[in-house]
């Protein structure tokens, strides 16, 4: 092995019988379609690489097999090497060995009753909490959709495999049917020719929300129910940025924002236009054989039905005159009639709760048939999407809203130069506006382009609320938040809208949200928020409201600060907010920006949520999903299930479960001793080491990942080439591609080693769900690292100096961390302690060697000038076969 690993401790590979079953189709499929050689030229590889990772053979240099292979070769090795990985994903996601760890419902009910916490307190929680995913369109997926489509398609024959069937509806052989599937995957072309638009982020996310989201949410609820013992409110429900999210965006606006809305709003209409249709098949009871009440007669006759086949068909009429109504519905709000009009004519419903009011009366007229099965579930649809399908976040960064306010302040001629006052000017100057009902804008004044843009995104919202309710958008996050002044002037934005109106109490249609990036500004935050209660109006309104909102950033605090402390302020931050709302009598609700990959905030949401700090939860908790992450957690019914339930279970556990506050003081002020030597170890690599910008630009492929056409939105938010400009997603992606995974653990070692108290730290693992799962996800981070082959990335540096000096210290802090960490755990070697991640790990580990391998290799023909575009093509395409091996990576 060319690796630092534990590679002599490693199991046998491929014992999952479903991943060899996939790996010979797709071998088949290889010889098939390429011919025998190229198959064989593949398969030696493979073969010489587990072999070599079995301990069956030594040496540190991959089989010369890689360099007998043609560039086109080249290509269809790395296609053939992701496809295996992505079928082995789907085999262990069947087999649940590399979902997350979770819990149902029923268990942490059971779990809360050992407590003594029944579950009419838990319902009583859930009845007025809010869970909700929020999909971004945060550029990490590498994969197409089509590959994820064929995917799919292949887990749901899979399924049809495990039942014994022999066929498929269609009446295809099952085998055959998978064989075809994945020849199609072979064939498929695995790269994005032109780079996304928000409009095909926009289709992604509804994809997801109307194959996953909309059937599974409600059968969920009927779940939850069961556990619980009676209906709960619609606590779950998710949420959107993509079309909203303009922080750093240009190509998002207005007409993005409408596009969104509008998609969504047909996708949750068309749905429950196709359920009304169902029920109006089955709901046939007659009047001469059941009671039927007052409330249905009157729909139905308002139908105007006078069928004689339905004359005493009452649920049936009653249907008919709602499909009429939801059938106006929709023509007005998607400018066009559905593909199957209606009947009868109806008057549109002003609001989804006047539709859910007469599906209800149909329910309560049926009895228990009427709550149950196919009716309730779209009781319970219409109670969880509305209108709107999912909640669409507004997000732009403070910067633009001074820029934006500080015009419509000079254009209006009101007060001095805005930009050259201090806070406390500022904040007494807006908070005069927000007293008054005039606006500041001017149908006949000249503004910028930014200022026009930003004018017209707020009135966009402001439709939205007249179109679809006002739970289509309820957020409003400011990036880059440091000061009251930052809140303010999105309020007075938003009162050019008709979003604000001053009051006593004032009307606040969106609530603002700072959110809290760098280490400075997670420190600052306590003392904005505290400052910001202490304004009457803005108590007023979260008193109104009844909680307040507060985003934390992973990501840029990980890239600020390294990651244990990036998780450190994060932890603290949550605890002194908490304080602050306590102090303020209002409810605190975070909202994290956790990303897929452990150096963003990744990991188990299941434990990530359990280790929240005591009094951050209750009840209410917003979480970020975005990139691989929405596939591999939504991508199904069944991970989606598994996945809604981890949440929601561990959401009650965190808000309810008694928690000990014993010798948590001694291990805070151990944590930050620890933090502040993983901090100035990692500030002084990354930002205090004179040419490490040099050495990460030409070490890692971060040229070549800012060529991929995965997202809509730039890799950096200016030109500069600074490390503090670049986005985190690419900063942490390219450390994964090297298998330096930097990010994810850089300064640990540092920090644990001066500590020095292994007894100490062992009794913080077993004492806090805090510590112990910041260890559990520096162990995986560890594991999917490797020297060995980030050694071959550092040979791209030319400088050979600055290599050696730079990759030393690297090299050196990963085996510190590593012996600190085996030592806290007691392990000889990582992840023995997780042997279904550590097999998953493991398996993967032979395939995506040769791929590092190649990609360096074509790394080098590329920068050295040879202009072949089948080189370009490799190296993304090897970039997308790693990140799929790695699964987590960005």
């Amino acid at each position: 092995m060319s690796g630092t690993g534990d590679a002599q401790a490693a199991p046998a590979i491929g014992q999952n019988p479903d991943i060899r079953y996939l790996g010979r189709l797709l071998g088949d499929v290889i010889r098939e379609a390429d011919g025998e050689a190229l198959f064989r030229r593949i398969e030696y590889i493979r073969a010489s690489s587990v072999d070599r990772y079995r301990g069956v053979t030594r040496g540190d240099a991959v089989d010369p097999g890689l360099d007998a292979l043609s560039l086109d070769d080249t290509l269809a090795f790395v296609h053939g090497f992701m496809l295996f990985t992505l079928l082995a994903n789907l085999a262990e996601d069947r087999q649940g060995f590399t979902s997350e760890p979770g819990g149902t419902m029923a268990e942490a009910l059971a779990r809360l009753a050992r407590e003594g916490i029944g579950a009419d307190a838990a319902a009583e929680l859930l009845d007025g909490a809010l869970i909700a995913p929020v999909l971004t369109a945060h550029p990490t997926e590498v994969r197409r959709k089509s590959i994820i489509d064929h995917r799919n398609r292949i887990a749901e024959l899979m399924k049809l495999r495990d039942r014994g069937a022999l066929e498929t509806a269609e009446g295809d052989e099952v085998e055959v049917a998978l064989k075809r599937q994945i020849a199609l995957l072979w064939q498929t072309r695995a790269l994005r020719r032109e780079r996304l638009f928000v409009a095909d982020e926009v289709e992604t996310a509804i994809s997801y929300l109307r194959d996953t989201f909309l059937p599974v949410l409600p059968a969920m609820y009927a779940r939850w129910e069961r556990a619980l013992g009676r209906r709960p409110a619609s606590f779950l429900r998710p949420g959107s940025w993509i079309g909203g999210d303009r922080d750093g965006n240009p190509f998002v606006g207005a007409e993005s924002l409408r596009l969104a809305l509008s998609r969504a709003a047909e996708t949750a209409i068309g749905h429950y236009l196709d359920q009304v249709h169902a029920l109006g098949a089955e709901l046939s009871i007659s009047s001469e054989h059941a009671h039927v009440p007052e409330a249905v007669l009157a729909i139905a006759e308002r139908s105007g039905d006078l069928g004689l086949a339905r004359r005493d068909e009452p649920y049936r009429r009653a249907l008919t005159a709602i499909y009429g109504r939801l059938a106006a519905t929709f023509e007005r709000v998607v400018g066009r009639p559905p593909e199957r009009r209606a009947s009868v004519a109806g008057e549109p419903y002003d609001a989804p709760g006047d539709f859910r009011a007469e599906l209800e009366a149909i329910a309560d007229g049926l009895g228990e048939i009427g709550r149950t099965g196919p009716l309730g579930r779209l009781v319970r649809a219409v109670e969880t999407f509305g209108f709107h399908l999912a909640t669409l976040d507004l997000r732009q960064n403070s910067d633009v809203h001074e820029r934006v306010v500080a015009e419509l302040l000079r254009v209006a001629e009101v007060g001095p130069d805005y930009a050259a006052l201090d806070e406390a000017a500022r904040v007494a100057l807006l908070r005069a506006e927000l007293a008054t009902v005039r606006p500041l804008a001017s149908p006949f004044a000249d503004y910028s382009d930014e200022t026009k843009s930003e004018l017209a995104i707020l009135h966009a919202a402001a439709e939205a609320h007249a179109a679809y309710g006002p739970a289509a958008i309820t957020t409003y996050i400011i990036s880059k938040a440091a000061s009251v002044s930052d809140l303010l002037e999105v309020h007075v934005m938003l009162k050019e809208a008709g979003l604000w109106r001053p009051g006593d109490p004032p009307h606040a249609a969106i609530m603002v949200v700072p959110l809290f990036e760098t280490i400075e500004d997670l420190e600052a935050a306590p003392a904005i928020m505290r400052a910001f209660f202490a304004l009457p109006e803005m108590a007023a309104i979260t008193k109104a409201r009844g909680h307040q909102e507060v985003m934390l950033g992973y990501s840029d605090s990980n890239k600020d600060g390294g990651y244990l402390t990036s998780v450190w302020s994060l932890q603290k931050a949550s605890r002194a907010l908490a304080e602050v709302f306590a102090e303020a009598g209002t409810r605190l609700q975070l909202f994290h920006g956790r990303g897929g990959a452990v150096g963003r905030g990744g990991g188990s949401s299941f434990a990530a949520i359990l280790a929240q700090p005591s009094g951050t939860v209750q009840g209410r908790i917003r979480i970020t999903e975005q990139g691989e992450v929405i596939a591999a957690k939504y991508g199904t019914p069944e991970s989606a299930a598994a996945n809604l339930d981890a949440m929601a279970s561990a959401t009650l556990l965190a808000s309810l479960e008694p928690r000990s506050g014993r010798r948590r003081e001694r291990f805070y002020a151990a944590m930050a001793r620890i933090s502040e030597t993983a901090f100035a170890a990692y500030r002084d690599l990354v930002y205090g080491t004179e040419g490490f910008r040099t050495f990460f630009r030409q070490m890692t492929p971060i040229a070549e990942i800012s060529g991929l056409k995965i997202g809509s939105r730039p890799a950096s938010r200016n030109q500069s080439g600074r490390i503090e400009d670049l986005r985190a997603i690419p900063w942490v992606f390219s450390w994964s591609q090297a298998r330096v995974m930097l990010p994810g653990w850089y300064g640990v070692g540092h920090g644990l080693a001066a500590f020095g108290d292994i007894e100490e730290l062992r009794e913080m693992r077993e004492a806090w769900p805090f510590f112990r799962t910041t260890l559990d996800n520096l162990e995986m981070v560890l594991a999917k690292s490797d020297m060995g082959i980030a050694a071959h990335y550092a040979g791209l540096v030319e400088d050979e100096a600055l290599r050696d000096t730079l990759f030393g210290r690297i090299r050196d802090d990963w085996m510190k961390t590593r012996e600190c960490l085996l030592a806290i755990t007691g392990e000889s070697r990582l992840l023995e302690s997780q042997p279904a991640l550590d097999a998953s790990i493991r398996l993967r580990l032979p395939y995506i060697e040769p791929l590092n391998l190649l990609q360096i290799e074509l790394m080098k023909r590329h920068r050295a000038g040879e202009d072949d575009p089948r080189i370009a093509e490799g190296i993304q395409l090897s970039i997308n076969a790693i990140a799929t091996a790695l699964r987590n990576s960005g």
